[in-house]
């Protein structure tokens, strides 16, 4: 990636960054800051084997979903990723999905690669990181960084332990060599007690298997079930996460069988 893109990338996380609310270092709540920036956020546990987040283009609407299986730290990354095609790519493409080679910045597409740094650069950007280790690390220069030190960091930006070495790596905070020694310590020790040896965030090394999925959407499905574009059954089980049921909505349902009988008359009515 040129330096030149790298720039407009990192001045459009820094816009978005903005709109924000930040604690000392990081974003408090990203997922409650996609309303603020305009999108439609879904959340909602597909398996841990299932993408990890995609982003839709509908009639005027920017649609997000994240994949809340992922450890919580890895759903924010993806969000993060997310957001990056919203603001980088939408205006010429609709839709962009998302799985762990995309996410891993194992894939070829520049755009994929876009998204990454823009996540990066909106998560942990270069002077709050700087300013973290001035402020909270000054004694790393002489006694090197420790896992606990990266645990204290995932908790301050609200990122991945991979995510924390990637961008120290990336900004010349660390060596490869010091990168490998720190990944190896982290495979040693769970980093969920990483960091609550830290104090840290310890939720961020879990799923939260959250369910978040905007009321308006029922019309969506509402909709595409009166069109046979899903079964009965679909509809029930995203009703359920509203705590609905059919007899709620009734009244907005295109009766099956009167359409059957509807059917049955006319081509009677052909026959005779």
């Amino acid at each position: 990636m040129q330096n030149s893109k790298k720039k407009d990338i990192r001045r459009a996380a820094a816009s978005v960054r903005e709109k924000c609310k930040v604690s000392r270092y990081g974003i408090i709540d990203l997922f409650k800051e996609c309303d603020r920036l305009g999108y439609k956020l879904i959340r909602y546990p597909l398996g841990e084997n299932a993408d990890l987040g995609f982003t839709v283009k509908k009639d005027q609407d920017i649609v997000i979903f994240t994949n809340s299986n992922l450890r919580l730290s890895r759903e924010i990354f993806t969000l993060a990723h997310e957001i990056g095609h919203a603001v980088l790519h939408m205006e010429t493409e609709l839709s962009f999905i998302d799985d762990k080679i995309t996410i891993a910045d194992r894939s070829t597409d520049e755009r994929e690669q876009e998204a990454n740094y823009f996540a990066a650069c909106l998560l942990m950007p270069d002077d709050e990181v700087d300013r973290f280790f001035d402020l909270e690390l000054s004694d790393f220069e002489r006694n090197g960084l420790s896992a606990i030190d990266i645990a204290k960091l995932m908790s301050e930006f609200n990122v991945s332990f991979d995510m924390a070495l990637n961008r120290l790596d990336s900004i010349g905070k660390i060596t490869g060599n010091q990168k490998a020694i720190l990944d190896n310590e982290h495979n040693q020790t769970r980093v969920g007690n990483l960091l609550r040896s830290a104090g840290g965030n310890a939720r961020l090394n879990e799923s939260s298997g959250e369910i978040d999925i905007p009321f308006e959407y029922i019309d969506y499905v509402i909709y595409n079930y009166n069109h046979d574009a899903i079964p009965v059954e679909t509809l029930e089980k995203v009703l359920e996460c509203y705590h609905l049921c059919l007899d709620d909505i009734s009244d907005r349902l295109i009766d099956k069988r009167q359409e059957v009988d509807d059917l049955d008359e006319l081509i009677g009515g052909l026959e005779d």
